[in-house]
């Protein structure tokens, strides 16, 4: 009782008293050197009296946080003075876009368009780091609505006193979009402080809620109405020198390449990207993954020509239904049925707001054509609305089409084009305890006409309190659904997942809250005469520790019904289990992430029970060890131990990745990634240095070494990159 009264009364005094910060106009110049020296500051106005978001909720921060802002013309500067007497700070790496799990941060957070659905995000700490990120869909979920991707030019310097540090930070408004002659923005600040395990935000926000969630901000207002937004337009040349080895073919590769990247503004609030002849040798590898399931492995995207504004393109549909999947763009099927590079041309993209409420995006790219490869060339685009309706939620609707840009006789008149239209509907209200989606996509192509099997439909809804955590989803997918450009695990299936979760806030100096839940998924087949093909059961108890380890138990119990021969091992060779009929096992796991502030972490499971018609113990561990703020390196280790009976495959499946990261300055970087999985018998080295010489503007020099390891180590592929990046603004 004690609990819903202090929940009643929070929310209504957020009610009655919103915070809101008034940001006086000044005329005189600021020095970012992390000293408040200015006389401005002594007439600014202070925003202070900082809430607990984490251990509690309902109580003001122990370790509170001061800040002041004001304005001229052209920038936007804060002073932020973060009070410990504590030196013992959290840091992981002198990088760009810092991690802040469990490190000490000050985040800022600007909803320039009063929206409560996109904003932009700074962070930094007592070394004057620098993060920026575009925050989309209500920052609700830090895995989706999160793109760090995006990097503006700003200013931040920090100094370490007795008993506080001081942080003073300079932002251009030419850096951010927002409404010509606004006078107001919604506005918060959060603040991690690892000394006191202490969260604390400007305003309050309910821990079962995300740190970020835009539902929950203050009132940000100007002294006068700000000019117009000048974004300038950028020139982003790139030359790329590279000289490799292909050891399978016996092939020597010398190139010398160069392309163009261009940032167009259109009004105050639209920018056209363009892009010649990109090349991407500078992107972090992928991750190998070891595959036991029978789907295709989902990658997450990593050139930042596709990751820009990301949510107004990839976020229809669901992950396992996805109707634009940018990882399909460049690359491509041979005719001997193998993915291969398949380069891109040219491509633009454009993207923002036309008025308060209504986003717009346009996705154009051009790939190549390699008729000894029987790969044509394909157009690819996609047209995207987003419309607000009433407090935050949102409409959209997308046409996404790819297309042969002319007749090829190796291309079945079939597969010449495939096109999707879709509508959907995200539903957000007012404090984030309801969410959820609801759409239709149909497909378009040559050879399918069933109105009816070329759908895809879903329906999401969830209720998120302090307590409870309910979801119901449901999902259909017709037998003639396709997507070229996106990601389907399977078409021609029905699911339908219902999910709880109960919280506890225990009374407890260890654990923050205790959260018992169940999930269950019933799949059925309708292209199998409506088969059912899965029954999925998971129990799970979470525990949730003050000093930020997690503890996790789970029951996993899956009835899998197998349409085709199939091979978890994936084995060379092996005899598959037999099609048609019902697999039944279940298996128990127990998990454990020690706190990240630790210099030396671990993040482990162990999994062992029945699995298919045999068993599978596994583990999957993840040791972290680090000398901040320099040296990082970690090990990832994953083993399964696969037992079916004969004459089915046994195998034991390692992966080993060590990586090694150093950060020699703010500007200065160098990693090395080491994988091996004796699944695909692969062997991959990757290194590179990266040196940030101007703003936005990087030298790259990049190494890859890949090996095929059977019997014996073989080399397939070896390269070196030089590429240099150049970030003119005009």
């Amino acid at each position: 009782m004690k609990n819903y009264l202090n929940l009643f009364f929070l929310v209504l005094c957020n009610i009655i008293t919103a915070q809101n910060y008034s940001v006086k106009y000044i005329n005189d110049n600021i020095i970012i050197d992390g000293v408040e020296s200015e006389k401005v500051w002594e007439e600014a106005n202070v925003g202070n009296d900082f809430w607990q978001w984490r251990p509690e909720d309902d109580v003001k921060a122990i370790k509170q946080t001061e800040f002041k802002a004001v304005f001229d013309d052209e920038n936007l500067y804060f002073l932020v003075k973060a009070y410990t007497k504590e030196k013992r700070f959290t840091v992981y790496s002198l990088k760009r876009d810092f991690s802040t799990a469990s490190a000490d941060y000050v985040q800022l957070i600007f909803d320039t368009f009063s929206d409560a659905t996109n904003a932009f995000q700074f962070q930094t700490n007592h070394l004057g780091l620098k993060g920026d990120i575009l925050v989309s869909g209500g920052n609700r979920d830090y895995r989706t609505d999160r793109n760090s991707s995006w990097d503006a030019i700003w200013y931040v310097e920090s100094k370490l006193y007795d008993d506080y540090y001081l942080t003073e930070i300079k932002i251009p408004f030419n850096q951010l979009y927002f409404i010509n002659g606004t006078k107001k923005w919604r506005f918060n600040m959060y603040r991690s402080d690892t000394q006191s395990l202490e969260h604390s935000t400007w305003v309050n926000i309910p821990q079962n809620q995300s740190i970020g969630n835009l539902a929950y901000m203050g009132e940000f207002n100007f002294e006068k109405p700000l000019g117009n937004s000048k974004k300038p337009v950028i020139l982003i040349p790139y030359i790329n020198a590279i000289q490799g080895k292909d050891f399978e073919n016996n092939y020597q590769i010398k190139d010398f390449d160069y392309g163009l990247d261009l940032k167009i503004p259109i009004g105050n609030s639209l920018n056209l990207d363009a892009t010649l002849n990109p090349d991407f040798s500078q992107v972090e590898v992928d991750d190998q993954i070891v595959n036991t399931t029978k789907w295709e492995t989902r990658l997450p995207e990593k050139r930042q020509f596709f990751t820009q504004n990301s949510d107004l393109f990839s976020d229809f549909g669901t992950r396992e239904s996805q109707a634009f999947f940018s990882r399909r763009i460049g690359v491509a099927k041979n005719k001997k049925g193998e993915t291969v590079e398949n380069k891109i041309l040219a491509g633009v993209r454009l993207s923002g707001k036309i008025n308060n409420s209504t986003r717009i995006g346009l996705l154009n790219v051009m790939t190549t054509e390699d008729i000894k490869n029987e790969i044509p060339q394909n157009n690819n685009t996609l047209l995207t609305f987003n419309k607000k309706v009433f407090s935050r939620s949102n409409f959209s609707f997308f046409i996404l089409n790819r297309e042969n840009t002319k007749k090829y006789n190796f291309v079945n008149d079939s597969e010449r084009y495939n096109r999707v239209i879709g509508a959907e509907y995200n539903l957000a209200n007012n404090d984030g305890s309801w969410s959820g989606k609801a759409f239709i996509h149909k497909s378009i192509m040559p050879d399918k006409s069933d109105n009816k099997k070329s759908l895809n439909t879903s329906l999401r809804i969830t209720r998120n309190s302090r307590n409870h955590f309910i979801n119901f989803y449901s999902a259909y997918v017709g037998d003639n659904h396709r997507s070229d450009l996106g990601y389907f695990r399977r078409y021609g299936v029905y699911k339908f997942e219902p999910t709880y979760k109960y919280r506890i806030y225990p009374n407890n100096e260890k654990i923050l809250n205790i959260e018992i839940g169940h999930f269950t998924s019933f799949v059925f087949r309708p292209l199998f005469q409506n088969k059912q093909e899965l029954t999925y059961n998971q129990t799970s108890v979470f525990i949730s520790y003050l000093n930020q380890a997690e503890l996790n138990f789970e029951r996993r119990q899956r009835k899998d019904y197998l349409f085709f021969p199939f091979d978890p091992t994936r084995t060379n060779g092996a005899i598959p289990l037999p099609a048609n009929k019902y697999y039944d096992f279940t298996d128990y796991s127990i998990s454990y992430k020690s706190p990240s502030r630790n210099l030396f972490t671990s993040d482990s499971e162990i999994s062992y029970g029945s699995f298919y018609n045999g068993t599978k113990f596994s583990i999957q561990s993840r040791l972290s060890y680090r000398r901040q703020p320099i040296f990082n390196m970690s090990l990832r280790l994953n083993y399964d131990s696969i037992e079916l009976p004969k004459p089915y495959p046994t195998r034991n499946i390692w992966l080993i990745s060590p990586k090694f990261e150093l950060t020699f300055t703010k500007k200065i970087y160098w990693t090395t990634y080491v994988q091996y999985t004796n699944q695909s018998e692969n062997l991959g080295i990757n290194s590179r240095f990266q040196w940030r010489f101007a703003p936005l503007s990087d030298l790259y020099l990049v190494y890859n070494d890949n090996y095929y390891t059977n019997d014996k180590i073989i080399p397939q592929f070896r390269s070196i990159n030089l590429k240099l990046t150049y970030w003119i603004n005009i």
